[in-house]
């Protein structure tokens, strides 16, 4: 039986694609990203994604085109020392819901990708993404949706007409307290910034407002949207 060449060459120009695909511009360009380790490419088999393509270190036994292990670690944008590495086409989907949830500004990936994966533990019909959003197929913010990605619709929006009704602005310490807001039935939870909050216009585009009632100053974004997701996930379950 043929077996293909382990890929050994550091100048390797598949290699040099996945370098490449770190960087936004080239993701957006491209129309492609980057998913690594063994858990996050099950977690898009799962939900019938299809790799461009996909990398397995050297003698690891895992499915993919076979790297040494070194060059595959140095491919990487985590520094995880990933076994496993695959490239998807980006997929973006109209919005859905309510229930979803909606951020706005929203710039920390790791955060961007973590209420992704709070989105799906908790029903959201989508995930919207306003401006100033970081970018949700970012190596971090995949890692840190945990497979997530592949599974819960993402939307882009440019103004608040974008954004699912009934919708919820999540404001600290202003309006009623979030687990009153939830009998209202299902809704967009609206999500800003930790140190910048919502911008006033996307506040007044809502159609409600709450706080999360806390002993500190602020929850950081990602926080957030899981204490609202999980509060109307409580009061409707699906």
């Amino acid at each position: 039986m043929f077996l293909p060449p382990v890929i050994t060459s550091p100048h390797n120009a598949k290699l040099k694609e996945l370098r490449r695909l770190a960087r936004k511009a080239q993701r957006t360009e491209r129309g492609l990203f980057v998913a690594e380790g063994e858990d996050v490419l099950a977690a898009a088999d799962e939900a019938g994604w299809t790799a461009v393509e996909r990398y397995a270190a050297a003698g690891s036994g895992l499915r993919g085109e076979e790297v040494d292990p070194q060059l595959l670690a140095r491919a990487s944008s985590l520094g995880s020392g990933t076994r496993a590495l695959a490239v998807y086409r980006q997929r973006w989907s109209p919005a859905q819901g309510p229930p979803a949830l909606a951020l706005w500004g929203v710039g920390d990936p790791g955060n961007v990708g973590t209420a992704i994966r709070s989105a799906l533990a908790f029903g959201a019909a989508s995930v919207v993404l306003g401006p100033g959003c970081a970018d949700p197929f970012s190596p971090k913010a995949v890692r840190a949706s945990m497979g997530a990605i592949f599974a819960v619709p993402v939307a882009r929006a440019t103004t608040t007409a974008d954004i699912p009704r009934p919708a919820l602005a999540l404001v600290a310490r202003a309006g009623e307290p979030l687990g009153a807001a939830a009998v209202r039935g299902p809704l967009t939870v609206v999500v800003g910034a930790e140190r910048t909050g919502l911008p006033d216009e996307v506040v007044a585009a809502c159609d409600h407002l709450a706080h999360i009632p806390i002993h500190n100053e602020s929850l950081n974004a990602a926080m957030a949207a899981t204490v609202g997701l999980y509060e109307f996930s409580r009061v409707h379950p699906a």
